[in-house]
């Protein structure tokens, strides 16, 4: 669905609903609403839990690879991490191979974090999705992976997962 905005258009014009920034932006809005009801204000943010359950996947992970793998920008990085290490919930810790590189690890506390907001991550999800069916679900993750992968510095580990293949085919 093009914009119906031209140059040679007036700004009475240009349909606010057909811009997907826009709609990106409120579809966002409403996740993030329904991801703090679920998990309430005293349990991880979006990106907090993004954060913990990457370095728990992937433990001795550095800070330059958890952008990678997040895409989340390198100085929200280094605050998150320096934030989640005072409360606990993060350790750091210089590798042995290079003793300029520090290896993340989420402490007990980090996983008791993520442990207890998993079910309510999960519903929120569940909820974020509602109003779509199966087809209309899979075909709306297939199409934000896709945006994700060609437009993020994750591009490379996100298009791993996002044959090229799989994408003309749709």
């Amino acid at each position: 669905m093009a914009s119906r905005f031209t140059p040679e258009n007036n700004l009475q014009e240009y349909v606010l609903l057909d811009a997907p920034g826009h709609l990106l932006r409120r579809s966002h809005q409403i996740a993030v609403d329904l991801y703090t009801e679920e998990v309430g204000e005293d349990g991880p943010t979006p990106p907090q839990f993004a954060l913990l359950l990457t370095v728990l996947q992937n433990p001795g992970l550095s800070q330059v690879d958890l952008v990678r793998h997040t895409g989340i920008d390198r100085s929200t990085v280094a605050e998150m991490v320096a934030r989640l290490i005072k409360r606990g919930l993060l350790d750091r810790n210089r590798t042995v191979a290079d003793r300029r590189t520090n290896a993340l690890g989420v402490t007990e506390a980090g996983e008791a974090v993520l442990q207890r907001a998993l079910p309510q991550v999960l519903k929120a999800q569940e909820r974020t999705l509602a109003p779509l069916n199966e087809d209309d679900r899979e075909e709306l993750m297939r199409l934000l992976r896709l945006l994700s992968a060609v437009n993020t510095p994750a591009k490379q580990q996100l298009g791993a997962t996002l044959p090229e293949a799989q994408v003309a085919n749709k």
